[in-house]
């Protein structure tokens, strides 16, 4: 069973919801980077989902986009993100972690030297945002036989047989986008949302998070009430924004960064 398979279903045994924050990989710098993967799962988090930097990043909006930027300021690179997994790995063992991003960086690399990377490193997830389900084929097996799930996103406006389909190649968890736009818009029709998560269940077993707009705590527990967890990404990476600038990064900074991680799993723990 993959750490993402069993983290899964040690919260679903227990009632309880999962809870993925996403930060940019290297924003500010790599090394802020590995003290914040850290300093999310002593907040509570369950699988971090790890932003490859990406010049291009079309479904992200203003937030993220300009978390990409402080990221290439530095150089990241897709090697340098599968290297900070490996760094995370040396202390940290049991937390799955996703690389979330786009398939250009993947293919320039190489798939073969892509996925031989990243399990090396301990990555235990693939989310390619503009991957075609239609076209996986070739992805899909290496990171099979790799061990490594291959997540899907599915929208609102994705039809039930295209859903079908997604939900074929998808391994891990499916990841809900609860609202027509890119990342950090706000969620406004909860009902819609409900509708189609209980529709994905009719024809998959595959757990459901939500993601895209979930801002709060209060809009986490919301989105959990609905879903088996929910990410949160845009409000992080703002929060993170915020904190840096040019002051010197310290113990103090990254706790206030994560506290909304912190409010969100104590909101999430009471939700049935």
């Amino acid at each position: 069973m993959s750490r993402i398979n069993a983290t899964v279903k040690k919260k679903l045994d227990a009632q309880q919801k999962v809870l993925i924050p996403y930060l940019v990989a290297g924003d500010p710098d790599i090394n802020t980077s590995l003290r914040l993967m850290h300093a999310l799962v002593d907040a509570g988090a369950d699988i971090i989902e790890l932003g490859v930097p990406f010049s291009d990043p079309s479904a992200d909006g203003e937030v993220i986009q300009r978390g990409v930027e402080r990221s290439l300021k530095n150089c990241t690179t897709l090697l340098d993100v599968i290297e900070l997994v490996e760094a995370f790995r040396q202390s940290n063992d049991r937390t799955p972690v996703v690389l979330m991003g786009y398939l250009n960086p993947a293919e320039i690399l190489g798939y073969e030297r892509f996925v031989g990377a990243a399990s090396k490193a301990g990555v235990d997830g693939i989310l390619m945002v503009d991957m075609p389900p239609s076209e996986s084929a070739e992805l899909s097996r290496l990171l099979n036989e790799a061990s490594i799930d291959l997540i899907f996103l599915v929208a609102p406006t994705t039809s039930e047989e295209r859903a079908r389909l997604i939900v074929q190649r998808c391994t891990g968890y499916l990841y809900y986008v609860s609202l027509k736009g890119v990342t950090g818009a706000a969620i406004s029709d909860s009902e819609s949302i409900a509708n189609n998560i209980s529709l994905l269940r009719t024809f998959t077993d595959l757990p459901i998070v939500v993601g895209f707009g979930i801002k709060d705590p209060e809009s986490a527990a919301r989105m959990g009430s609905l879903a088996d967890g929910v990410v949160i990404g845009s409000a992080l990476v703002e929060r993170i924004a915020g904190f840096w600038g040019n002051a010197e990064v310290d113990d103090s900074s990254i706790e206030a960064a994560v506290s909304l991680i912190a409010e969100a799993r104590a909101e999430l723990d009471i939700v049935n």
